[in-house]
């Protein structure tokens, strides 16, 4: 536990920042499961949701929730699998 009192603030922010990301990560996740389940069911709910899921990992890479090299392989390797069906 720290003593000092700006140490006690950054264990705070800490905690904070480390709780908004995990959320954040948690909403992406759950995007493109849906996205996925979406693939399997139907094709033209999968059209819908794919600008939806760039969105989200576009936007997980501008917040540095994961890199952009990731976001752009998880955005082309989803789009193949539209195309592919």
């Amino acid at each position: 536990m720290p003593n000092v009192k700006a140490a006690k603030k950054d264990l705070k922010q800490t905690a904070v920042r480390t709780a908004r990301n995990l959320a954040a990560k948690k909403e992406l996740k759950e995007t493109i499961k849906d996205y996925k389940k979406a693939l399997e069911a139907d094709q033209k709910k999968a059209q819908e949701l794919l600008p939806t899921v760039f969105k989200k990992l576009d936007k997980a890479a501008k917040n540095n929730l994961i890199k952009e090299n990731a976001a752009s392989r998880m955005k082309s390797r989803l789009s193949r699998k539209l195309a592919v069906k």
